[in-house]
């Protein structure tokens, strides 16, 4: 069997792939090596302290993030996003 093009493949398609293939290790380290580097990564600070107790500032500040990211991805493009 012919394996399929993983370099041409998109994100998702490899995704999917990889989960009905899991010991296919080539795509696996293709789909790896398309992650968002740390250094592009949104960091963010521990939600709870060693001793398990919330930290509501960072809970807070983690929400807000999240929400803003459902925004924009939930938010048609814009004329200037083009």
């Amino acid at each position: 069997m012919m394996k399929p093009n993983f370099v041409q493949m998109s994100r998702s398609e490899l995704k999917d792939y990889v989960r009905k293939h899991p010991n296919d290790w080539e795509a696996l380290n293709i789909l790896v090596s398309r992650r968002t580097p740390d250094s592009e990564a949104t960091w963010y600070a521990p939600m709870v302290t060693a001793e398990g107790i919330p930290i509501e500032e960072n809970v807070r500040l983690a929400e807000e993030a999240i929400q803003e990211r459902i925004v924009v991805f939930h938010s048609p493009p814009t004329f200037e996003s083009l």
